[in-house]
């Protein structure tokens, strides 16, 4: 397990590191704003991104997720985590520039696996190539997000056509997407996690209806976090992402790489954080002398050295582990670091803010957005719970196996197979 960077990763960092320096970062808040000025239906981007991703593309900055050589660079997960660390910087605008924001990047690559040619040409070339975006709807009001298997949103086939009716919200990026991936019960008589499929639907389809975007910490502009009914809303049988009942198996193949990049960027955002904490305890004077002299600002930044380094590891080695092993034998790591990750970005913006008093309360520094962007963590692509339930049950899991071995080796091997029968985690 080698984590030195290739010839070709350290050079795209270092790229990607100097057009941030010289490109986003001066224009970062006014790219905020002109997010929320300027997206709206038929306006995926603002002027002002357009011509940032027009430039980076001609600089080969350009999908630099997708793992096949086809589409982008063919990095390993691990690979393109350092990149996607960089990018994690300025967490709202950098993704979008390079063209690897979410939830783009995981229906690109679900497209990319499981689309036909024809969806290739209608709906993955325009965001791999244009200035298009999608969304991912999943999430209902009526059930719980963190159990996908009571998924309501039903689409029936009527002749040639999917007929959907339901109700969504949080369904991220949809002002302003062209298409959403629909997650939708196809099979109700079926087992569980057999249930689902996902079916492609454009935006400007009759029964497609927007809302409205979610107020999320007082914010509703740009490409929101919206609501959205799906009322007798038609599409041709063709828009069937992938194979009938396969949505939970498609779900997975788009949220594996979707976790490792979430936590990537989370680990740029805190070492950005840890920058701007650094520079006001060496330049902020308070009681007779800098707060770096202070005991409790030097806990602060000794604890979030060590748990964004911490943080690293554990993140490169679940996206190491997906590129050796595959990405179900990388579940367990996976987990964990969505846990570690969220929690830890939290903790570093908290301190950053702290010492930087009232000023890290307000937007003159972006330490308050990159605080309300980072909160989603602990939430998106399955709460901290229900991850640790999942991880505590894969252990209990394994301990009730070993019993059951060591119980076996002495004779007794049937009646030390109930605990392992009694054990949760089946579905882990």
């Amino acid at each position: 397990m080698d984590f030195n960077p290739t010839p070709q990763v350290d050079e795209l960092r270092e790229r990607v590191r100097a057009f941030m320096g010289e490109h986003v970062y001066p224009v970062e808040a006014e790219a905020l704003a002109a997010l929320d000025d300027e997206v709206r239906p038929g306006v995926a981007y603002p002027q002002i991104l357009v011509e940032l991703r027009e430039r980076a593309r001609t600089e080969g900055l350009w999908n630099l997720f997708m793992p096949d050589e086809r589409h982008g660079p063919g990095l390993k997960h691990w690979e393109y985590g350092m990149l996607c660390e960089e990018m994690g910087r300025s967490p709202a605008v950098a993704p979008m520039v390079f063209n690897c924001s979410a939830p783009d990047t995981g229906n690109m690559e679900i497209l990319a696996e499981h689309g036909t040619e024809e969806q290739h040409s209608q709906f993955l070339e325009p965001l791999l190539n244009d200035h298009s975006r999608s969304c991912f709807s999943m999430t209902e009001p009526e059930v719980a997000g963190s159990d996908p298997t009571t998924l309501q949103t039903l689409a029936v086939l009527d002749g040639d056509e999917w007929v959907i009716n339901g109700h969504k919200w949080f369904t991220s990026g949809a002002v302003g997407a062209d298409f959403a991936i629909v997650m939708c019960v196809t099979e109700p008589k079926a087992p569980q996690h057999a249930r689902a499929s996902m079916i492609i639907v454009p935006v400007d389809n009759p029964g497609f209806d927007l809302v409205r975007p979610v107020p999320v910490m007082g914010h509703d502009g740009g490409p929101g976090h919206c609501e959205i009914r799906y009322e007798d809303c038609r599409v041709p049988e063709a828009n069937l992402l992938g194979q009938r009942g396969a949505g939970f198996v498609i779900a997975q193949d788009r949220l594996g790489p979707g976790r490792i990049h979430h936590c990537m960027r989370a680990i740029g955002t805190a070492e950005r954080a840890i920058e701007m904490m650094c520079e006001r305890a060496n330049t902020r004077e308070a009681f007779g002398g800098p707060l770096a002299d202070k005991q409790f600002i030097q806990d602060f930044i000794a604890k979030s050295r060590m748990e964004v380094d911490q943080a690293r590891l554990l993140t490169l080695y679940a996206a190491w582990q997906m590129d050796t092993e595959g990405k179900r034998r990388a579940r367990q790591a996976i987990s964990m670091i969505k846990v570690v990750a969220a929690n830890m970005v939290m903790d570093v913006l908290d301190r950053a803010i702290q010492v930087h008093g009232s000023l890290g309360m307000s937007d003159d520094t972006p330490l308050a957005g990159m605080w309300r962007f980072s909160r989603m963590l602990k939430v998106v692509d399955g709460p901290d719970e229900v991850h640790k339930m999942v991880i505590a049950r894969r252990e209990l899991n394994r301990a009730a196996k070993r019993t059951e071995g060591e119980a076996s080796e002495d004779g007794a091997g049937e009646s030390a197979g109930a605990p392992v029968a009694a054990a949760p985690g089946a579905g882990s």
